[in-house]
């Protein structure tokens, strides 16, 4: 269990060091400057550890040695590991050799990391950060801040880490009034997705690697939590061995800092197999893109698990995800406002084959992805095609302040393209919003948590899935709805059908007339021209519009009684005009009628259903290309409440207002 309070205490140290940063940066600045540095510390107590075991073993077979000749040996064995510093700085030997050479001694000490190191501490852009501090005259604050703490992985497992990077991103955004965006995953919620996965890998007798990946990996959480549940499953050293030499582990994040901390854990962990990457999962990675995108193109995995940032705004770079627009993204794109669904087409599209063994996919989403996009529209588009393709197979919904940046309510989508025979065409949507307990201690707005009980309760509705209470089955098509644009003809009061005199607020030609015509049938015309000349025009398509306007004119005005109906036309083009027209009073609507697999004559379906709907004349209706999609669980699982009776809230109301002339005679007496 982790320790909340322990982690929070200690976020709490950190952050009195970065209240000194104030007035020399902005608060936006803080994690460039003060995360890398605990990276920095984090990779040094993994170092010291190693030597200290260096030093024992030299000593065991040398207990005379001097201890000159014993740091170069431990600093040989240290080169022979997979990261290292080939100086002999410490962060806290920095400190301790004087305030005068704290800058060279400490670029001293950066620039002697191995390669993998120095690539994360140049993600960090941190070089450029030492000369900022330096001239803040803030580099020795910041170094004391990490200098002595222990941020080891044996102290701070890598789902700690996390919450202390979340806890002190949560600070610095506060003091900057901006949210960060990015949400850290409980593990409690991890362990749920992983669960659903059900990973077939067994440590002590399996022979061939399988793959995980993240496209959107952040610290690393995720694909950490998933490996340490096939570890889980060992039961000897060689189980232990196996699993680690054939679960691959890989990932890619956009946040240079995010990724440096990734990179820097795994590194940590010692993970021989990685393939973590910095770039935008979204893009295509091709020279005519200025950013880095996909590194992981064309590739295909076993197991994919992501928690996208929510609401991700994808405009800034809207061109370059457009040329995947007819290949990964042609189900469909979203609004540029939110990403997240482009997300899952990445990972759609990185899925093996059936007859390669499938993949599955275990995502977190808010509520958008759910039910936005109407019929025919982007993320509609995703799902239909999700549904239709019997991918999706179990949405569980999660409580609220499961985050500590977020109250909302979350949901977990499963997606499997190799279904078992019981569950083809079906989706199981568990409703997991009460299984939770209050946590002991909030963590910012992380007030409940999901215990091993509730995850066993998930995973038993999830591996027998029977309509209940709390979860429910349904076929792929109960989530389909047909959207159809109705005319139909009003009536007033009394039931006539009503006709209407309006402004005619389109240009007055044959093209905008015929369009009226076509909605509303014939119609009468009243023109006003130059303010003088008034007309009076029947429309009903037997003529063009502009030639009956024509004709009239001839009639009735003498000056056109010689000109010809093309000079007449030609004149009423060139001149002010204004109109109004009566037609039928037609209401133009949309109805959503929901998708029934028994009905096989779809016409008369549609017509039964707007007829119970529509109690008016309905002149036509058409619909929409594609059937719509959306996902609705709060209305599955809605419970009718009977509403307070009004004798309770009567009295309520006397008893508040009772309340309240006492505390005021109190006070009156005071």
């Amino acid at each position: 269990m982790i320790n909340k309070e322990r982690l929070e205490n200690l976020t709490q140290e950190v952050w009195k060091g970065a209240i000194k940063l104030r007035g020399k940066f902005k608060a936006k600045d803080y994690p460039s400057v003060i995360l890398p540095m605990i990276m920095i510390r984090r990779i040094e107590c993994v170092l010291e550890e190693k030597r200290e075991k260096f030093k024992a073993e030299i000593l065991a077979k040398n207990p005379k040695i001097d201890n000159d000749t014993l740091q170069k040996r431990i600093k040989i064995r240290e080169q022979s590991e997979p990261f290292f510093n080939k100086s002999n700085w410490t962060l806290k030997g920095i400190l301790d050799e004087g305030a005068s050479q704290i800058e060279t001694n400490f670029r001293d000490y950066i620039n002697s990391y191995s390669s993998n190191i120095d690539d994360i501490i140049d993600k960090f852009n941190y070089r450029y950060w030492v000369t900022e501090m330096s001239k803040a005259r803030r580099l020795s604050g910041i170094i004391q801040l990490a200098a002595e703490e222990d941020f080891g992985p044996k102290r701070l497992s890598n789902i700690e880490m996390g919450y202390v990077y979340e806890n002190l991103l949560q600070l610095f955004s506060q003091d900057d009034a901006k949210d960060t965006g990015e949400h850290f995953t409980p593990r409690e919620i991890i362990r749920i997705m992983v669960d659903l996965m059900d990973i077939s890998f067994d440590p002590e007798s399996e022979n061939k690697a399988i793959s995980i990946f993240d496209p959107a990996c952040g610290t690393g959480g995720m694909l950490s939590i998933a490996k340490e549940h096939i570890l889980d499953k060992a039961k000897t050293k060689e189980g232990l061995a196996n699993a680690e030499e054939l679960v691959l582990l890989n990932g890619q994040e956009l946040l240079s800092q995010n990724y440096a901390l990734c990179k820097a854990d795994m590194i940590l962990k010692g993970e021989a197999h990685i393939n973590i990457t910095h770039g935008n999962s979204l893009i295509p990675d091709i020279e005519s893109v200025e950013d880095d995108g996909d590194q992981h193109a064309g590739a295909e995995f076993d197991y994919m698990i992501s928690n996208p940032p929510f609401g991700v705004d994808w405009s800034e770079y809207k061109k370059d995800v457009e040329r995947l627009a007819s290949s990964r993204y042609a189900w469909g794109m979203p609004p540029s406002n939110d990403g997240a669904l482009l997300f899952l087409l990445t990972m759609i599209e990185k899925m093996k084959s059936k007859e390669k063994g499938g993949s599955k996919i275990a995502i977190l989403f808010n509520g958008s992805p759910l039910s936005n996009g109407d019929a025919t529209q982007g993320e509609s588009e995703i799902r239909r095609h999700i549904l239709q393709k019997d991918l999706l197979d179990t949405i569980v919904m999660l409580p609220d302040q499961m985050f500590y940046n977020t109250g909302i309510y979350t949901y977990v989508w499963l997606l499997n393209n190799d279904k078992p025979e019981s569950k083809k065409d079906q989706v199981c949507i568990i409703n997991a919003r009460e299984k939770y307990e209050k946590e002991p201690k909030s963590f910012g707005n992380k007030r409940h948590r999901i215990t091993d009980e509730h995850r066993k309760w998930i995973n038993a509705q999830f591996e027998n899935p029977e309509t209940s209470d709390e979860t429910k089955v349904f076929h792929t098509t109960d989530f389909a709805f047909h959207k159809v644009e109705v005319v139909f003809w009003q009536e007033d009061e009394k039931g006539e059908q009503m006709w209407i005199t309006e402004p005619f607020d389109v240009q007055l030609n044959n093209g905008n007339a015929k369009k009226r015509l076509d909605l509303y049938g014939d119609m009468t015309f009243y023109i006003t021209i130059n303010d003088s000349v008034k007309l009076e025009i029947c429309f009903d398509g037997s003529k063009a519009f502009e030639t009956l306007v024509a004709e009239k004119l001839k009639k009735e005005i003498p000056e056109f009684k010689e000109k010809t109906i093309n000079e007449i036309k030609k004149w009423f083009k060139e001149q002010n005009k204004t109109a109004e027209f009566r037609h039928r009073h037609y209401i133009v609507d949309n109805e959503y009628i929901p998708f029934d697999r028994s009905k096989d004559d779809k016409e008369a379906y549609i017509n039964d259903f707007l007829a119970k709907e529509i109690d008016y004349e309905i002149i036509r209706w058409e619909e929409y290309d594609q059937l719509g999609y959306e996902i609705l669980p709060n209305k599955y699982f809605y419970k009718y409440q009977e509403p307070t009776p009004s004798d309770e809230l009567i009295n309520a109301f006397w008893q508040l207002e009772e309340d309240a002339e006492k505390l005021l005679n109190e006070i009156r007496d005071l």
